[in-house]
């Protein structure tokens, strides 16, 4: 990857590229640390160490770490990509469950752009609603300066304006390195505000580590479970990385024909089917649904006995309940993605359009049956993977005591998916400056 961005550099036009993403991302941090007006800067700290958002298992804490920290400083990019991301997922679904959506999904560049159109409506709509939202969390807490009267009103409107306006801006940003910078904007960004947040850890790591010094009350077993936890990180690393391109090709042979005094086709090819066909998807989808009810605790107060302070500590990251419904959601979601994604029967239309047949495998149905069968045996292998990457950092944390951890399976997906896919698309086009073509 290295050897790559050193190669990209050496062209003018990729450094360009790369020094607007790179700034591009420079701005989005310092936007990151900007605090929107009429807080009170102290009780928000509080607050948010009460709560446990900046190290928690609430749905907000899973927005501060999408978000960089931004969104327990209250800043005004404090929404983060979340409700871009929110509204790609819905465009998606609505394509699907909507003739006219479907029908202006296949005609072209102009269906897309109009699509496009929706989905910056739909996020700016999802952006002033999550704003409302933590406004009315901040209010209701004390941590707005100005809580009677007009006043409310107006910090109201300003504070939310301002978290809506760093959305739509989060999303210009997302698009401009699309259009101008390397790699896809959205996740460029979500990469930037992960990869803030491991200084977090690796300071959390090194007071793990200092506790087995501690002169008063010293740890011992962190001599063996820190440096642990870092091979652990580096093999997942190596695992998520292997299962990223892993791939099931379905061969697939053309038929030769004739067309005038030629003959066409008669190749062979094949129909690669990815492993994790979902990629961070359905840990996103289990993760906010699980999340809900502590971050319900969050909002509400905290009970000590009865049955609502059992039901919270039973959704806690660390219960038996929580990892179980976990996983299982986890592979029910990924089924769900690859439904919707992937339609063996128009599958095999196309490739019998096409005069192409899998060996073994007659066209029409045999061959939406066999496809539906090869998909459903890999979305379950890939589902195990994601489960397993997902659970892990949390059975971890709990066997060994070393929670708060940020860096969970989810942030390392994305964190080595996006490098890779970056990766990728400088590769590809260092080789197309460097294709000479056929007149030379």
């Amino acid at each position: 990857m290295f050897k790559t961005i050193r190669n990209a550099w050496s062209i003018p036009d990729l450094r360009r590229k790369i020094i607007f993403t790179l700034l591009i991302v420079v701005f989005f941090r310092i936007g990151s640390v900007i605090p929107v007006p009429f807080l009170d800067m102290e009780a928000l700290k509080n607050l948010m160490l009460d709560n446990g958002v900046a190290n928690g298992n609430t749905a907000l804490a899973y927005l501060d770490t999408l978000s960089g920290g931004a969104f327990s400083n209250a800043t005004i990019f404090a929404m983060g990509v979340t409700p871009y991301i929110n509204s790609s997922i819905i465009m998606q679904l609505l394509t699907v469950a909507i003739p006219p959506l479907e029908r202006m999904s296949k005609e072209g560049e102009a269906g897309r752009k109009k699509i496009a159109t929706i989905t910056r409506y739909v996020t700016v709509g999802l952006g002033l609603i999550q704003g409302f939202a933590y406004w009315w969390y901040l209010q209701a807490k004390g941590v707005t300066i100005y809580r009677d009267g007009f006043g409310v009103w107006y910090t109201a409107i300003i504070i939310i304006l301002a978290f809506t306006a760093g959305t739509a801006i989060m999303m210009w940003f997302g698009e401009q390195i699309n259009e101008k910078g390397i790699g896809n904007g959205i996740s460029i960004l979500l990469f930037a505000g992960i990869v803030a947040r491991m200084p977090y850890t690796l300071n959390l790591l090194g007071r793990f580590w200092s506790l087995a010094f501690d002169e008063t009350n010293p740890s011992p077993q962190y001599f063996i479970l820190v440096p642990l936890w870092i091979i652990v990180f580096l093999v997942v690393i190596w695992v998520i990385t292997f299962m990223q391109d892993a791939e099931r090709r379905i061969p697939i042979q053309y038929a030769k024909r004739v067309v005038g005094r030629k003959m066409y086709g008669g190749q062979s090819s094949h129909l690669p089917i990815k492993v994790a066909l979902g990629g961070v998807l359905p840990i996103i989808f289990a993760s906010s649904i699980l999340s809900i009810p502590s971050t319900i605790e969050a909002f509400g107060v905290k009970p000590d006995k009865g049955f609502w302070a059992g039901f919270f500590a039973a959704f806690q990251s660390t219960g038996w309940l929580y990892m179980t419904l976990y996983f299982v959601l986890i592979i029910m979601f990924g089924y769900f993605y690859t439904t919707i994604q992937y339609n063996p029967v128009e599958m095999a239309n196309n490739l019998k359009q096409n005069n192409g047949t899998i060996p073994g495998i007659r066209p029409g149905a045999p061959t939406a049956d066999f496809i539906k069968k090869i998909l459903s045996r890999i979305t379950l292998i890939g589902c195990l993977f994601l489960g397993f990457i997902a659970e892990f950092p949390l059975i971890y944390s709990a066997l060994t005591g070393m929670g708060n951890m940020s860096m969970g399976g989810t942030s390392i997906i994305i964190i080595v998916g996006v490098a890779l896919e970056t990766t990728k698309q400088l590769e590809s086009q260092m080789m197309m400056r460097h294709y000479k073509g056929f007149l030379d």
